[in-house]
């Protein structure tokens, strides 16, 4: 049974340093480092206590009130990036969950841990902010080319966590759409309009993604 290995918030706050394309040293503002809080910790329909996002038109939301992330990606980040001490929460992510992976996650899963009810919206689509924490310019990159990436996740009902409680999965309505094959679909399939419109289908699935791959298929239709 997967479990919440640790639980991770940041607020925004502004960091001076340069970018991994360049040498200029320059302002920036981000939560992306998160932090690990021992709980328990109030998840409510935003997220967790004390998590903010700095960018809310791409980040938050009920459809991404929580970033999920697979703890067991650590063993081949660690001595792929040549970052032995990256911490649980090193790609932002607000919970760090052992025995899952987007292979085995699939896009409307419901969960229960402990008395919160979580239900799988969407892949995380790995943005510049990663890059520049790690200072690795293609890291994001690296992570849509093999799928590593973690899934968002909205919260049906608000309760608490802690680590180590256990996970359970209540609900499985589309085994066909692991998260896996989703980002695929998203960054590398872009020409498979009737898988397109299948996942864009699902009631389940986050507004945002829905509106990407309605708005992918209208212009393929039309061909622009």
């Amino acid at each position: 049974m997967p479990v919440v290995v640790s639980l991770q918030v940041a607020r925004p706050a502004t960091y001076v340093h340069h970018g991994p394309n360049d040498g200029n040293e320059s302002a920036w503002t981000t939560a992306f480092f998160k932090t690990p809080v021992a709980g328990p910790v109030r998840v409510g329909q935003l997220g967790l206590a004390g998590d903010e996002q700095a960018d809310q038109e791409n980040h938050g939301g009920p459809d991404k009130a929580v970033l999920a992330y697979s703890a067991d990606h650590y063993a081949y980040w660690r001595p792929h990036l040549g970052l032995p001490d990256m911490p649980r929460g090193g790609f932002g992510e607000n919970l760090t969950i052992s025995g899952i992976a987007e292979t085995t996650v699939c896009i409307g899963d419901t969960w229960r841990a402990g008395t919160v009810v979580f239900q799988v919206t969407q892949p995380r689509q790995p943005c510049w902010k990663m890059s520049r924490r790690w200072q690795i310019a293609d890291l994001a990159r690296q992570v849509i080319a093999n799928g590593k990436s973690g899934w968002y996740l909205r919260v049906l009902a608000a309760g608490e966590l802690s680590p180590d409680m256990p996970i359970e999965l209540i609900a499985r309505p589309h085994p066909n759409w692991p998260v896996a094959r989703a980002s695929d679909l998203m960054h590398h399939r872009k020409d498979d309009l009737a898988s397109a419109a299948e996942l864009a289908a699902l009631p389940e699935l986050s507004a945002a993604w829905k509106a990407s791959l309605v708005s992918r298929i209208a212009k393929r239709r039309t061909g622009q």
